[in-house]
């Protein structure tokens, strides 16, 4: 039987976890956020409150329940005080499976061995961390989407050996943060970021040709293609670093159809990274807010 689900840890604490450890305080949850430096959880709790007032300026969220969910969440720097008691563990941390791996090993020390873990990642493998865990019927992708305040999407990605009441269980969770969920078996970046690294890196390749300019090949997707933001718009807010890890990924495992663009690779080198260094394809200022 699986445990109820009062007891949310989040596993780092930059965009994607920040984003996840929100959702969850807002849908009830006692959430635990954990990262290594403290100054990233204070920058986490910050992003989390301007957010969260935001929410209620637009009236998309009670006052109430904006307040209720800042005395939900909780900052940790030590994993073991982060995880232990937790029912479920959603794990946010780079996508390095070296990383994920050790940090699943770790956390399965000091969590109830009842709880269930998740993992965040767009691309890598659910079925290699779920056996680092040493719980791999407990274990299952919940990929979330940027800014996840706002995105409604979902992907439950099912490893080799996870269990149908696993599924069920994290289904209930997304549903009760609001989102959509869609059921996908493990395959290399899933569904959408396999799509989504295509699109993005053949954007690179006609930028590089010349075929136009990336301010028009972002109008272009969005108006003719009803895209919500262009590939450039979106590599800029995913991290051109992040997109650049998945597609080595892709490329490794399904082929030369995403072998990564020779300028997507030299921005990353420039440390061209996207808006979080106020740099990627455009230029953003302090604020986030493109400006060239």
């Amino acid at each position: 039987m699986n445990p109820e689900i009062r007891t949310i840890a989040v596993l780092g604490a930059g965009t994607m976890g920040r984003g996840i450890a929100h959702v969850a305080a807002v849908a009830g949850y006692g959430t635990r956020l954990f990262d290594v430096a403290g100054a990233v959880l204070e920058k986490a709790l910050a992003s989390i409150e301007k957010n969260l007032a935001k929410g209620v300026e637009l009236k998309k969220l009670a006052a109430d329940v904006a307040a209720r969910a800042r005395d939900a969440i909780s900052v940790h720097t030590d994993l073991a005080a982060a995880v232990t008691g937790a029912d479920l563990v959603i794990e946010a941390v780079p996508e390095d499976i070296a990383l994920k791996v050790e940090t699943f090993r770790e956390a399965a020390r000091h969590t109830p061995a009842e709880a269930l873990f998740a993992t965040n990642t767009s691309a890598l493998s659910v079925t290699e961390m779920a056996a680092a865990s040493g719980r791999p019927e407990r274990f299952a992708g919940m990929h979330f989407f940027n800014p996840v305040h706002l995105m409604r999407l979902i992907e439950l990605v099912r490893g080799l050996q996870t269990s149908e009441a696993t599924l069920a269980a994290l289904r209930a969770v997304g549903e009760r943060m609001g989102k959509e969920v869609v059921l996908v078996n493990e395959a290399p970046g899933f569904v959408t970021s396999r799509i989504n690294a295509l699109i993005g890196n053949e954007a690179f390749r006609m930028l590089q040709e010349g075929v136009a300019s990336a301010e028009d090949i972002d109008k272009a997707l969005k108006l003719g293609l009803n895209h919500p933001m262009g590939p450039f718009e979106m590599v800029d807010l995913v991290g051109l670093d992040v997109r650049l890890s998945i597609l080595e990924f892709l490329h490794k495992t399904l082929g030369e159809a995403y072998r990564p663009s020779n300028l997507l690779v030299q921005h990353v080198r420039a440390g061209r990274l996207g808006r979080k260094v106020g740099r990627g394809v455009y230029v953003y200022n302090e604020h986030g807010e493109k400006i060239g």
